[in-house]
């Protein structure tokens, strides 16, 4: 019985160098860079064949959606990389200014003229042409660095074992937040922001009595806003939907599923699909998994939910393993964010979870969603790059970049350079 066992969990077998690998310092580096990486590439790829319908409907280029998603990506590359470099008390300076600037923005949405109506929701700013911007979603980005400043310099005055403290003013900026989206109509956003604040009370160690009272009064308010507001309702009912009721409801709902079921396991193949063609609503925004399903199959789909999953281990990885309290919170709540924004957006693909019309993070058509979210990312890499473990084996490795670099420069061969590198580690010793 023990030979069975280290033959298959031993330091030598494919499963134990698998989980060697997880344990270096760098893991977690690589592992956002990669992953989120292949979901935008991917999601412009998706993107480019799911939208090309709609934009000719519309009268436009058939390029359209695809070269306005490769700005934004663009855009957001250049985000991800100042974010990464930042040191990480800038990150948390950041965190009042961003806070005043989304509540500012916030309210603009409600001057007439200046917000602007989409899909019955009033959550826009027009910048002109055919550029807006939705502030609600950058009210994420502003909760995590927020309220993990916050949070922080409680934790250094040894605050937080006082509920007052703990729920003070994290909860009530939070409810602000909520209200101020939700006038727009935004429930979609709303979802997210609640998770996120439940998220950090999760981190900060809040009491189960404590956490469970919070999420009691979340649950009878979402109730409460679900009921007075009829197609809130409706979505809830179409949860589990396979056919169309006679009244025409739950249709979005509905094509979504007969999209991932055509896909089968393999996919009709890559712009093939039928459902993209009038018949599923928003294809290339909050339904483009479903478009992933049918012309990808589903090995698409789980390719695109291995990604997610790449990208939430290393996140909490990250937070579980640093010694500063606001790293610990900030990746947190940027990774609860990314995965409960992702969770709600496949669970109503899959007709589990009411549509609540929120993007696929960095996968979805959108740049107001992308900007903010490939910030949070480059945020990632930079509290994965701070590490101690992980500054030494970025320093090693960019030594030996260097001087294999110097090596090639000058024409020595490979072993040479690594007899001389040898040479010069003995006599350091």
């Amino acid at each position: 019985m023990f030979r069975s066992k280290s033959r298959f969990t031993g330091p030598g077998t494919a499963l134990g160098r698998f989980q060697r690998g997880l344990e270096r310092p760098l893991t977690p580096y690589y592992l956002i860079l990669g992953s989120s990486a292949l979901i935008l590439v991917l999601g412009l790829v998706m993107v480019f064949s799911a939208s090309q319908i709609e934009a000719r409907t519309l009268g436009l280029s058939f390029t359209f959606f695809f070269t306005k998603q490769l700005t934004a990506v663009v855009l957001g590359s250049g985000l991800m990389y100042v974010a990464a470099r930042l040191p990480v008390r800038l990150h948390r300076a950041l965190a009042y200014p961003l806070l005043i600037a989304v509540l500012g923005l916030l309210l603009l949405v409600a001057v007439p003229g200046v917000g602007k109506a989409v899909n019955g929701n009033q959550n826009w700013i027009s910048l002109g042409g055919s550029f807006q911007i939705q502030p609600s979603e950058f009210a994420k980005l502003a909760l995590v660095l927020w309220g993990a400043d916050l949070l922080a310099r409680k934790q250094q005055m040894k605050m937080l074992d006082q509920w007052k403290h703990l729920l003070i003013p994290l909860v009530p900026m939070a409810v602000l937040l909520l209200t101020l989206v939700l006038a727009g109509g935004d429930m979609g956003t709303a979802m997210i922001i609640c998770a996120l604040m439940f998220g950090l009370l999760w981190i900060s160690g809040a009491p189960m009595r404590l956490f469970g009272g919070a999420a009691a009064v979340a649950l009878g308010f979402s109730t409460l806003l679900i009921a007075l507001v009829p197609h809130r309702l409706g979505r809830i009912q179409c949860i589990g939907a396979t056919s169309v009721p006679s009244d025409g409801s739950c249709w979005q709902a509905v094509q979504g599923v007969y999209a991932l079921a055509g896909g089968g396991l393999t996919g009709r193949g890559l712009g093939a699909s039928v459902e993209k063609w009038g018949q599923l609503p928003e294809p290339h925004t909050d339904f483009i998994f479903a478009v992933t399903g049918e012309e990808l199959g589903l090995l698409g789909t789980l390719s695109v939910l291995a990604l997610f999953a790449a990208l939430g281990y290393a996140g909490i990885r990250v937070a579980g393993r640093t010694r500063d309290p606001f790293i610990r919170y900030a990746a947190g709540g940027a990774t609860t964010w990314i995965m409960a924004q992702a969770m709600i957006n496949i669970g109503a693909v899959l007709g589990l979870l009411p549509i609540a019309g929120v993007p696929l993070p960095m996968f979805s058509y959108g740049g107001s969603a992308l900007l903010p979210t490939m910030f949070a990312v480059g945020m990632l890499l930079c509290f994965a790059r701070s590490e101690p473990a992980a500054r030494a084996a970025l320093a090693a490795r960019s030594k030996r970049t260097r001087k294999n670099a110097l090596g090639r420069l000058i024409g020595l061969p490979q072993r040479t350079i690594a007899r001389l590198g040898k040479a010069r580690q003995r006599r350091e010793r």
